[in-house]
């Protein structure tokens, strides 16, 4: 191994080409250290520049045969530690922008489906009532608050006078009121 380490990083680099196990050795040796230094300086995080120096080597070694070193090893490799680095830091954006958005849809959602369950039930409630009402007030109060028809239509219709129509519609508001209390105006204005 003594012999190794008098060689330059040329000679190394034509070595490990030839997948040498202990050329390999000592570029590992020769640089973890100070690609070490340079991963935190840029990540300030020991764990995250400890992960990006063996990622470099682990991929050196198994695409060495293939790797082309056109300036040499040494600016190879803090070229691949500056590249390991920005992609962490996209990879971070990605994870930053997922969880946002998870959290918007998990706090903005929940809101929203539970306002749609609650909106669903007060429509089967106020269909249930609508039901109760005796036929032809029903069918009155039907035909003005869902066909949105006007009182001479409805007594056109239903062959019926526009008193009896007006009655109709009085009753049964009337019955819906006392069922839903305050919330009468606000259910019957444009939820119907």
């Amino acid at each position: 191994m003594g012999l190794y380490s008098s060689l330059l990083d040329a000679e190394l680099t034509v070595l490990l080409k030839q997948r040498d196990h202990i050329a390999f050795t000592e570029i590992y040796d020769r640089y973890r250290g100070v690609l070490y230094l340079h991963a935190y300086k840029l990540t300030q995080d020991t764990d995250e520049a400890e992960d990006i120096v063996q990622e470099i080597f682990i991929y050196l070694w198994d695409k060495a045969a293939t790797i082309t070193f056109n300036t040499g090893i040494k600016s190879y490799l803090y070229s691949a530690v500056r590249y390991k680095f920005f992609n962490l830091l996209d990879h971070k954006k990605v994870i930053t922008k997922h969880e946002q958005s998870f959290n918007d849809f998990t706090s903005k959602g929940a809101f929203i489906t539970d306002n749609q369950v609650r909106e669903n039930e007060l429509k089967r409630l106020i269909e249930m009532e609508i039901a109760k009402l005796p036929e032809k007030m029903r069918i009155v109060f039907e035909l003005s608050r869902k066909e949105h028809l006007s009182v001479s239509e409805i007594a056109d219709k239903l062959n019926i006078s526009k008193s009896t129509v007006k009655k109709q519609l009085g009753n049964a508001i009337r019955i819906l009121r006392l069922k839903f209390g305050s919330l009468f105006s606000v259910l019957f204005t444009g939820f119907l």
